[in-house]
């Protein structure tokens, strides 16, 4: 009996091992490119409000204005809600947005570069999103929000100006993926608009 308990404990202690070792290179490619998006998305104020007319605004889905208080709100109300279900509409809301601003924006506009690399980085972050599991399905909500984003002739319209649309990618991304942005002060209420706006107030002062 002490053989094979000893051979036991040891391929535990070993799957203890492994596991982190299969786990963290996903975890690190996912953070490294949401890094790069989150440094490139600091051109956003200059990109997207110095280069476009005062109050130019882009039609969207209601469901691609997509901000920290839908979050709080999908969280509260939607049962068996998993935290990658809200990861998954992030990344879909985001390419369809980039795709809207695109297609109004001739290849010329000093913007249009800008925006192309974007969505490039957004590919590369659906290359290392984990999959779906094939034995869960999304809650019915969820399903909505992906069949409405993706229907070309929704009712629900709304017009929103690109920055704004860029502004809730940036927020929402450090609310949803915490552990890829480390707070330099130890604050990590990103899911917090309170948040957002002290960050706006010491900017307006330091300018």
């Amino acid at each position: 009996m002490g053989r094979p308990t000893a051979w036991l404990l040891g391929g535990l202690f070993g799957l203890m091992w492994v596991i982190p070792v299969l786990m963290t290179p996903t975890t690190l490619a996912q953070c490294t490119s949401l890094k790069t998006l989150g440094t490139k998305l600091t051109d956003r104020r200059r990109n997207f409000k110095h280069n476009f007319p005062i109050n130019y605004t882009i039609r969207v889905h209601y469901e691609e204005v997509f901000k920290l208080c839908n979050i709080s709100r999908l969280r509260a109300r939607v049962v068996d809600l998993e935290e990658g279900d809200l990861q998954d509409v992030w990344l879909l809301v985001n390419q369809e947005v980039l795709k809207r601003i695109l297609r109004v924006l001739p290849e010329r506009h000093p913007s249009y570069k800008y925006t192309s690399d974007l969505e490039d980085l957004f590919r590369k972050i659906q290359q290392v999103f984990p999959p779906q599991s094939d034995e869960r399905e999304p809650p019915e909500r969820i399903e909505e929000i992906y069949n409405r984003v993706k229907e070309p002739n929704s009712k629900g319209w709304r017009f929103v100006t690109p920055k704004s649309l860029l502004d809730n990618c940036y927020r929402t991304m450090h609310c949803l993926f915490k552990n890829c942005f480390p707070s330099e002060d130890g604050e990590q209420e990103y899911c917090s608009t309170l948040h957002w706006r002290k960050g706006r107030k010491r900017q307006l002062q330091e300018t």
